[in-house]
């Protein structure tokens, strides 16, 4: 017996020794989840788009080559009718170099606002992806604390029901005690497989996230004290998110470029000036063979007149599109406002709610303690100590998911300002057990 326990308590210490913390967890995110995965792709892609508007400003060069069977029939004056077959060809390089193209360079500002949107939007992946693994991470936890909290109901509720059984024996209950002892026990067993349910069903959430079955985790240490958020103001942090919340962002340089999408396409209207130099070689293999080699370089003006009304239905198409952007703004600026509220409104009140859970609980176990005494002495009966354990049980649960909820506030609230990073991961590691 003695080795049998001595090879489970160095278990334990072995399971301990590799609990996984919620640093570990997200940098496992980083590598394995596949939605940042896919906003990672996202963010290189749309950093092709500068390169590509770019482009639009840059020297165009290409080659061309063509080849021509001919049949003709010759009559120089004064001589007599000649005929034959004969290949002609030539091939030439053109460079056109843009000197006025208002739409190209408009694009090119647009390529650099649109990579911009991708570094903002990648962002937003990043700081979705902290609050993902964060919420994963305590549900993990929380499902394990309303696991062991009905667990111990349940072993209490099975104490009661032998000590009711016992009692009924000698005669000190009645009958009506044992079956409510029963009715606990097999309440309590009920809501032990279904904590058991809910724990694996956030195991498999979080293991979706870090692409592999979670170790067992760290817990809060025990005592921890929640910090207030910094500043202590909510009309700051509302402030904050409305500027700089990355949802606000990302929408202001949407708008920016509707704006400039509004002024590429008016440009459709304007003249455009390129640079155009060319070599060309021309083959004439008739009777008498030819080669003609032409260099040349000039300016080249393009004036359009009338494209079918392509032009002014694309130019009210543009700057409809941008009141649409002003409107997605104002809406982003609002949510960010009342994201920051709630969050703000979520950590206060978590707090409080943890204090009084904090209160309630030990309450809760002196309660369980003089219904325990009072039932041994007579004052009370088996109903009374049932009642105190269940209480004492959802008092525990409420006060994990409470400091859970609050912590996540704080993330959220970080979020809304778009300040979320990585140090904020390492702050929550910091509040739980090695």
């Amino acid at each position: 017996m003695k080795r049998v326990l001595a090879v489970l308590v160095a278990g334990l210490f072995a399971g301990a020794a590799a609990a996984a913390d919620l640093m570990q967890v997200y940098q496992d995110a980083l590598a394995n989840d596949a939605k940042f995965s896919a906003a990672r792709a996202q963010l290189e892609a749309g950093q092709e788009k500068v390169v590509q508007g770019r482009a639009g400003l840059l020297p165009q060069v290409g080659m061309d080559a063509n080849t021509t069977r001919n049949d003709a029939k010759l009559k120089p004056v004064g001589a007599s009718p000649r005929e034959g077959s004969y290949n002609s060809n030539g091939y030439g390089v053109q460079l056109t170099q843009p000197l006025f193209r208002w739409q190209n360079w408009v694009q090119f500002k647009q390529g650099e606002l649109q990579t911009a949107l991708a570094e903002t939007q990648f962002g937003i992946a990043r700081q979705d992806l902290v609050l993902r693994v964060a919420e994963a991470y305590f549900n993990v936890l929380n499902a394990q604390d309303a696991l062991a909290a009905v667990t111990q109901l349940r072993t209490a509720a099975g104490e009661q029901l032998e000590l009711a059984k016992t009692s009924f024996e000698v005669g000190t209950v009645t009958i009506t005690d044992v079956h409510e002892a029963q009715s606990r026990f097999d309440l309590a067993s009920a809501q032990e497989i279904a904590a058991q349910n809910l724990l694996e069903v956030a195991r498999q959430t979080l293991a979706q996230i870090i692409g592999k079955q979670p170790e067992a985790l760290a817990g809060l240490r025990e005592g921890v004290a929640l910090q207030r958020p910094q500043p202590e103001n909510i009309v700051d942090w509302v402030a904050a998110a409305e500027s700089g919340g990355f949802g606000v962002q990302a929408q202001q340089l949407v708008r920016e470029i509707a704006v400039r999408e509004v002024e590429r396409a008016r440009a459709g209207h304007l003249p455009t000036v390129d640079v155009v130099a060319r070599h060309g070689v021309n083959n004439d293999l008739q009777l008498s063979a030819g080669r003609n080699e032409v260099s040349s370089v000039g300016l080249q003006l393009n004036v359009p007149l009338f494209a079918g009304g392509r032009v002014s239905s694309v130019s009210r198409e543009a700057a409809a599109l941008r009141m649409k952007a002003d409107a997605d703004l104002e809406d982003a600026r609002r949510s960010a406002a009342l994201a920051a509220r709630q969050s703000w409104l979520g950590v206060t009140s978590g707090m409080a709610q943890v204090k009084a859970l904090e209160a309630a609980r030990v309450s809760s176990t002196s309660a369980l303690d003089a219904n325990k005494l009072g039932y041994e002495v007579g004052v009370r009966i088996n109903i009374d100590v049932l009642n105190a354990q269940t209480q004492l049980a959802d008092t525990l649960q409420k006060l994990a998911r409470a400091r859970y909820d609050t912590l996540l506030a704080q993330l959220r609230l970080k979020a809304a300002a778009g300040t979320l990073g990585e140090d904020d991961v390492r702050a929550i590691n910091a509040l739980l057990a090695p």
